[in-house]
């Protein structure tokens, strides 16, 4: 596809990459010389910015091609990581986003210094800073450059061998993604995120139903036959044991590892840290969990229709989406595609930039200035250490090549370092007035060592699935907080001290919405089980009862909120 109309391609992707670099300045210019206007857009985000920056900063090139790949070589249940993170989305709008704006926190460190004390806001740092810099900002970065290369061979466009044009790749797509996050601040993120998210829609719904139409040699109705009625186990969402992602994970480590990162991960909630108001955020939040349950459609259908097109003959389960995308991708749209897979991968590495220059400024270099730096100096501050950590996320990223544990395997590990540790100091530090700081440095200390045991010690004697140890860490690390409640509460109860600059009014429809949202997780999964369309005998009675009894009840209960009075008070 490149190599023939390479001078199309490119001109076209350059045009629509210099589009969203014109809009994000016109939209940014003058407004990221302030503290709030750099790191959280001037406190002025709307919903649309904030859901498209949240769906663009969650998903990135590498998961089209492994979701894709996954779908081609097992099933669709690996769907669990973005379907069930729509739930996780209902918990921010509700629960975490209220308690956050109203305290106009700008990180999660500076929460945890209000609610224990500046010891545990120095711990969290430490280790959102070495997982950022070590591994989170390399890996997407890394990621990122391969799915570019084996979608566009970059090797033979730039005549290198493999690691040589992967290291170029890496720092061409880092240098251009640098500029947004150190020159534009939070707000360029955003809005080239929104028109990129826009991009990637079009794409996501462009591919299968491209690929249904070669599927039924020119009709898209006799493809969507062949795909609902071949192999339905391909469209099986309920993993077994031995699957990607066995169902019974969803109800356990799963649902606290989409809590950490939907709620609690600087780099995603830093966007609805900037929302203009609360009603703007639960809007833009709830928005993006809608998006994550389209995922199976845009993400993995594409693999299930490749497994039709070419059998299980293709040499790695990764190649089935790159594959597909040459075989039906028409070359007028390939500059335009190509400018889609680089503005994801653009965003999610921008956003950890952009974020992980905020913690240093915002909760290493002001203590450490002890309050005295202007926003000028703030904001320069910024712009430098994102320059050094981009220098450093070039070194490092290439580097991954030769991790003989691979990509996925290093991510897993390094994550669950402070994954777990942080919902639960979250979670209890929200919740309680009378646990101590003391519970909270335990936390970090005992889960680190432990999982460094799990990991790197025990890895191959205990072989229950990490996401169930994710869940059992969790119970264990709750308990040691909680216990040190009773033995050395506070003298004095926390209390939350208002600080709000933005309106708290709640959206009045977003309990229903959410309601809906939920409802769409639990529709979906019927979809795609033995009792949808993973059954031989197709959609039965049973099928559309359920639905049919879901799509009721929320009728009603839109129905009885819009007849009540909107609240006055935040949630």
């Amino acid at each position: 596809m490149i190599n023939d109309n390479i001078l199309i391609t490119l001109t076209s992707c350059v045009f629509f990459m210099g589009l969203v670099a014109w809009i994000s300045w016109r939209n940014t210019r003058g407004g990221v010389d302030s503290k709030d206007g750099y790191f959280l857009a001037g406190r002025g985000l709307s919903s649309t910015f904030i859901a498209g920056s949240l769906l663009l900063t969650n998903l990135s090139a590498e998961q089209l091609i492994g979701l894709n790949g996954s779908a081609y070589g097992y099933n669709l249940s690996s769907m669990a990581w973005e379907v069930t993170a729509a739930v996780a989305t209902i918990a921010m709008a509700l629960i975490f986003l209220p308690r956050y704006l109203a305290g106009a926190f700008t990180t999660l460190p500076e929460f945890l210094n209000d609610r224990f004390d500046a010891d545990v806001r120095r711990l969290s740092v430490i280790l959102f800073m070495l997982g950022y810099g070590l591994v989170t900002i390399p890996a997407v970065l890394y990621s990122g450059s391969i799915a570019v290369m084996q979608l566009f061979d970059i090797q033979a466009l730039l005549g290198l061998d493999y690691f040589p044009a992967l290291a170029t790749t890496v720092f061409a797509i880092g240098l251009i993604g640098s500029i947004y996050a150190i020159f534009g601040g939070l707000k360029a993120v955003a809005v080239s995120d929104t028109i990129n998210g826009i991009g990637l829609l079009i794409i996501g719904i462009l591919v299968p139903v491209l690929g249904l139409i070669a599927l039924g040699d020119g009709q898209f109705g006799q493809g969507l036959s062949k795909l609902v009625q071949d192999h339905p186990d391909k469209l099986n969402a309920i993993g077994k044991a031995d699957d990607p992602t066995p169902f019974g994970t969803l109800f356990t480590g799963m649902l606290f590892a989409n809590l950490f990162y939907w709620c609690t991960n600087q780099y995603v909630i830093q966007r609805t840290l900037g929302a203009a108001s609360l009603a703007e955020g639960q809007k833009g939040v709830l928005f993006s969990g809608f998006f994550k349950v389209l995922v199976p459609f845009m993400m993995m259908i594409p693999g299930v229709i490749a497994f039709h097109l070419y059998g299980p003959s293709l040499g790695s389960i990764d190649q089935a989406y790159p594959r597909l995308i040459r075989d039906v991708m028409p070359v007028y749209l390939a500059g335009f595609f190509l400018a889609v897979l680089l503005g994801a991968v653009f965003s999610s590495f921008n956003s950890l930039l952009n974020s992980a220059a905020t913690l240093f400024c915002l909760d290493v270099y002001q203590p450490w200035r002890k309050g005295k730096a202007s926003d000028r100096d703030l904001v320069r501050t910024a712009k430098i250490a994102s320059v050094i950590i981009a220098l450093f996320s070039f070194v490092v990223a290439p580097l991954l090549y030769f991790a003989e544990q691979g990509l996925w395997q290093i991510i897993r590990i390094f994550t669950g370092f402070y994954n777990i540790p942080t919902v639960v100091i979250v979670i209890v530090g929200l919740f309680t007035h009378r646990v101590p700081a003391l519970g909270a440095k335990i936390v970090i200390i005992f889960h680190v060592i432990t999982y460094a045991l799990l990991r790197f010690v025990f890895d191959e004697v205990i072989t229950l699935h990490f996401l169930h140890q994710y869940a059992i860490l969790f119970v264990i690390e709750v308990a040691i907080m909680l216990a040190c409640g009773i033995w050395k509460p506070r003298e004095t109860a926390w209390k939350f001290t208002p600080n709000a600059k933005v309106d708290l009014t709640p959206w009045h429809f977003a309990r229903p919405l959410a309601a809906t949202l939920f409802s769409c997780v639990v529709a979906l999964y019927l979809l795609f089980s033995s009792v949808g369309l993973a059954s031989s005998h197709g959609l039965g009675a049973l099928f559309y009862s359920l639905l049919f009894s879901l799509v009721l009840a929320n009728i009603i209960y839109w129905t009885w909120t819009a007849k009540s009075q909107p609240s006055a008070r935040p949630i």
